[in-house]
C-alpha cells in the first residue's frame, strides 16, 4: 500500500549508512505492525551490526543495532504521510496516518480490482507437475490432493508473479494396462464407453480384469503374451491401446472441467519409456549402475555406497528388470531432463504422494552423480494422502473405492438441500448453480486448508460448514457484501479518509484486507495453500463481524460512503483469494 513511499525511505536509509560508513544491506526487511492505536511497519539493523561485528569492530550487536536505529530515527524527522518514528531495540518503527493507511487500503483494493494482491512479474518459469493418473483405471478420493493441490499452487505462483506450466504426467502403460486390455479384448470386444462418467466405466472394467485374472488359469501367460506384443509395436495391440488410452482421458477431462483444471503440457510414462534404455546403459557405461542381468538380477545404483555413506540413506535404485524393461525410476530419470529440454525452467516441482519422498531423493541424486547441471531446480512438493472418516483409505482394486464422480454428485446434492433449508425462495435454474458452486467448493477447502504433509480426512459435516472454517462459509460473506452493495445502489463514493473514529470491526477488516499481497507472497514462497485458506477465512470472518456490528446503509452520509468503500474493498479481497483457491464465487445462495 505504501510501496512508493518504502522504496523512497530505503533509498535515503542507505544514502545515510554509506555516509556514516556503515554496512549497507541489499534489501531490507519490513515487518506490518499489527493495529494498536496506528498501523506501522518496521526494519531492523541487526544484521548490519552483525556485518559491522564480523569485519573486525568491536560492537555489541544489540546495542549498535539500537545505535543505529536512532541514527536514522533523527536523520528522517517525520516522513510525509506517517504520524510518528521511533527506534526500539533495534527496530525503526514507522506508523502510518490512519486515516490516510485507511483510504490507501480500501483504494488500492477497489482500484486494482481482480488485479488486488497481484505480484510484479519476477522474470521466472516454474513447471508444476500435479495429478499423474493412471489410465485404465477410475479416479477416487485419494486422487483429489495431488489434483487440487497442484492446481492451486500453480495459481498462487502465477498470482505472486511467477510464470507457471502445469503439466500433467500420465500412467499409461504397463502390466496394469495391458490386464486391462485383455479383459477388454476377451470380454468386451467391440464396446464403447458412455457418454459420461467415463472413468467409472474403465475403473469397473478394471476392478473385474483383477477378478477375472484370479480365476483364470491362462490369464497370466495371456497377459505376458499381449504385453510381449505392446512392446513389439504390434499394430493391433497399440492400436487398441491409443484408443483405449484416450477414453480414459477424456474421463479423466471430465473431471478436470468440473473442478476447472486445466494443463499446459501433457507427458506419458509411454513417451519416457522409448529413451529409459538408453539413459540407463549411459548409467552402466559411466560406473554409476551395476548390471547384474547376466546372473538373473536387475539394474542398480548403490547410491549409499557410490557416496561413501554408512548409514543408510539413498539406499538402492533398481532402473531395469532382468528381462531389460525399464522402472518408472529410469523414466523419471529422462522426464527431470526433458523438462528443462522443452522449457527453460527455473524450477521444476513435482506434486507427489510423500510416500514416494525416497524415491525423489534417488532420482534426483543419480541424476547429480551423473553430472546433469540441473538438480538445485528440482523439487518433490509432497503431501499426505485423503482419508474417509473412520481413517479408511482407498484402493484401486476393490473395496474401500469412492469415486470422484460420486463425491461430486453427493456434494451437490448435499449443498441442494442446504440451500432449500436456507433460501426457499430461490428458482431451480440459479439454485442449481449455487448447489454446484457450493459442493465443489465444499470439496476444495478441507484439503487446501490441511498442511499438505499431514493426513487428511474428508468429511460432510465440516466441509459444508456455513458458520465455520469451510469454503461455504467464505462464500456467503463474499455474497453478502454483493447483496449489500446492489441494496446501496448507485455508485461508490470517490476516494475517502475517513474523519470518524474507526470501529474496532473496521480495524480489524481494513487490516485483513491489507495483508492479502504479502499472504500471497508468503505462501508462494512456501508453497502452502493453506496461508491462502486461513487467510480467506479470517478475512470473511472479520467482514462478517463488520456486517453485524457496523451499521453501513442506516449510517451517517460520510461514515455510510466511506464503509460503503469498504464492503467493497472487502468484496474485493474475497473473490481474489476465492479465485487463487479455484473456488466458485457465486452471487447468491
Amino acid at each position: 500500500m505504501f510501496d512508493q513511499e518504502q522504496k523512497q525511505i530505503e533509498e535515503k536509509i542507505k544514502e545515510l549508512l554509506q555516509s556514516h560508513n556503515i554496512p549497507v544491506e541489499e534489501e531490507f526487511k519490513w515487518a506490518s505492525i499489527p493495529f494498536s492505536g496506528e498501523w506501522g511497519t518496521s526494519t531492523s539493523f541487526f544484521q548490519t551490526a552483525a556485518q559491522e561485528a564480523r569485519s573486525g569492530k568491536q560492537v555489541k550487536v544489540p546495542l549498535r543495532a539500537q545505535e543505529i536505529a536512532e541514527i536514522v530515527r533523527d536523520h528522517f524527522g517525520l516522513p510525509e504521510r506517517f504520524s510518528r518514528v521511533e527506534a526500539v531495540r533495534g527496530y525503526l518503527n514507522l506508523y502510518y496516518q490512519t486515516g490516510e493507511f485507511s483510504r490507501r487500503v480500501v483504494d488500492t483494493a477497489v482500484q486494482q480490482g481482480a488485479d488486488f494482491g497481484r505480484g510484479q512479474k519476477q522474470n521466472q518459469l516454474v513447471m508444476i507437475e500435479f495429478s499423474q493418473p493412471n489410465t485404465h483405471k477410475a479416479m477416487h478420493v485419494g486422487h483429489m490432493r495431488t489434483m487440487l493441490l497442484g492446481d492451486v499452487v500453480a495459481n498462487i505462483l502465477e498470482f505472486s508473479g511467477v510464470d507457471v506450466v502445469r503439466a500433467n504426467y500420465f500412467g499409461d502403460f504397463g502390466r496394469d494396462v495391458i490386464k486391462w486390455m485383455w479383459n477388454f479384448q476377451k470380454r468386451h470386444a467391440g464396446e464403447r464407453p458412455p457418454a459420461s462418467n467415463v472413468t467409472r466405466w474403465m475403473g469397473d472394467l478394471y476392478a473385474e480384469s483383477t477378478r477375472m485374472l484370479a480365476e483364470d488359469p491362462e490369464g497370466e501367460a495371456e497377459i505376458l503374451e499381449m504385453f510381449a506384443r505392446w512392446e513389439a509395436k504390434d499394430p493391433e495391440i497399440r492400436d487398441m491401446w491409443r484408443e483405449t488410452r484416450q477414453w480414459s482421458l477424456d474421463g479423466f477431462n471430465e473431471i478436470y472441467e468440473r473442478f476447472n483444471i486445466r494443463f499446459d503440457q501433457l507427458y506419458y510414462e509411454s513417451q519416457m519409456e522409448e529413451f529409459a534404455k538408453d539413459a540407463v546403459l549411459e548409467l552402466i557405461e559411466s560406473g554409476i549402475a551395476v548390471d547384474e542381468r547376466h546372473k538373473g538380477g536387475p539394474v542398480i545404483i548403490k547410491l549409499d555406497e557410490l557416496l561413501g555413506l554408512e548409514d543408510e540413506t539413498y539406499r538402492v535404485l533398481v532402473l531395469m528388470r532382468s528381462d531389460s524393461t525399464t522402472l518408472y525410476s529410469a523414466w523419471d530419470l529422462v522426464l527431470a531432463k526433458k523438462k528443462f529440454e522443452d522449457y527453460p525452467l527455473d524450477r521444476s516441482i513435482y506434486v507427489v504422494d510423500v510416500r514416494q519422498s525416497l524415491h525423489f531423493k534417488q532420482v534426483f541424486k543419480t541424476l547429480e552423480l551423473a553430472g546433469w547441471d540441473k538438480t538445485d531446480k528440482v523439487f518433490h512438493l509432497p503431501y499426505e494422502i485423503v482419508n474417509l472418516p473412520g481413517n479408511v483409505t482407498m484402493s484401486s482394486r476393490e473395496g474401500t473405492v469412492v469415486l470422484l464422480e460420486d463425491l461430486i454428485k453427493e456434494a451437490i446434492q448435499r449443498a441442494y438441500e442446504v440451500s432449500l433449508e436456507r433460501n426457499p425462495q430461490l428458482d431451480e435454474k440459479t439454485r442449481l448453480e449455487v448447489a454446484e458452486a457450493v459442493g465443489i467448493g465444499a470439496i476444495k477447502y478441507p484439503l487446501l486448508a490441511r498442511d499438505n504433509t499431514k493426513l487428511a480426512t474428508f468429511d460432510w459435516e465440516s466441509a459444508l460448514d456455513f458458520n465455520g472454517h469451510a469454503a461455504p462459509y467464505i462464500q456467503y460473506a463474499f455474497v453478502r457484501t454483493n447483496s449489500l452493495l446492489k441494496r446501496a445502489g448507485g455508485p461508490l463514493a470517490e476516494s475517502i479518509i475517513p474523519r470518524h473514529e474507526l470501529e474496532t470491526k473496521e480495524v480489524e477488516l481494513i487490516e485483513k484486507i491489507s495483508e492479502w499481497p504479502q499472504v500471497v507472497q508468503r505462501a508462494a514462497k512456501e508453497f502452502k495453500t493453506l496461508e491462502i485458506t486461513n487467510h480467506a477465512y479470517h478475512l470473511a470472518r472479520a467482514f462478517n463481524e463488520f456486517y453485524n456490528t457496523c451499521p453501513v446503509l442506516k449510517a451517517d452520509a460520510e461514515v455510510r460512503d466511506f464503509r460503503l468503500r469498504l464492503v467493497a474493498a472487502a468484496q474485493q479481497a474475497i473473490h481474489n483469494s476465492l479465485e487463487v483457491l479455484n473456488i466458485p464465487v457465486p452471487e447468491v445462495m
